[in-house]
């Protein structure tokens, strides 16, 4: 017979802690940012509020780490990012938006983050498009601006206006009707069109720039 894994201390702790992730996640997807309290938080998780203060530190902390844990951007690191780069981080670049643009259609939760972050000023939110700046910053000084150089800024400019647009089209298409501009947003052949559109482009960036 296998033995059954043996449940330590800092097990159980990760365990309760994704719990608590886990909760405010479906809190937000069900009933919209302005239910995430404390008590509401701990009763989803089922488990001691008291917790969420062990834990995290706090409800704000929780939500913190939360939000951190569902932005595409902010995690785009380690085995994400190649260790080679030969092409000036056109592939790279442009399998980041291909993938931003399926992971913003199928996370719900994430969806309701950037929703939350139009509507509402706070901390939690603001440290979000922080660390979104930051992590992308690193990214764009150790691949893009050494490849375009003087001409940095007008990648950056196209890189903007393709994140942007990535969030609004799915967002638009999923609360306001499925089609933009005569695309059927939510089918397979005008989701390919666009991620067409987005290769299209990066390549046309890194030709003409």
């Amino acid at each position: 017979m296998e033995k059954s894994a043996v449940i330590t201390p800092e097990r159980n702790r990760e365990k309760s802690k994704q719990r608590f992730l886990d909760a405010v996640g479906k809190i937000l997807k069900t009933k919209g940012y302005a239910a995430l309290k404390v008590n509401d938080i701990a009763a989803t998780a089922g488990l001691d509020k008291k917790l969420i203060y062990k834990y995290f530190g706090g409800t704000e902390q929780l939500l913190d780490a939360y939000i951190s844990s569902q932005d595409f951007w902010s995690n785009v690191k380690g085995e994400k990012v190649p260790q080679v780069i030969n092409d000036g981080g056109k592939n790279f670049l442009t399998d980041m938006f291909l993938e931003q643009f399926d992971y913003v259609y199928t996370n719900k939760e994430f969806q309701k983050v950037l929703l939350w972050r139009l509507s509402q000023q706070r901390n939690s939110l603001k440290k979000l498009a922080e660390d979104q700046e930051a992590n992308g910053e690193i990214i764009l000084q150790n691949i893009i601006d050494p490849f375009f150089g003087e001409k940095s800024e007008d990648l950056r400019a196209v890189a903007a206006i393709l994140v942007a647009g990535i969030y609004y089209l799915n967002l638009s298409t999923t609360y306001n009707g499925n089609i933009f501009c005569g695309l059927d947003i939510k089918s397979d052949h005008g989701r390919e069109k666009i991620k067409h559109a987005i290769s299209f482009i990066v390549d046309q960036t890194y030709e003409n720039l």
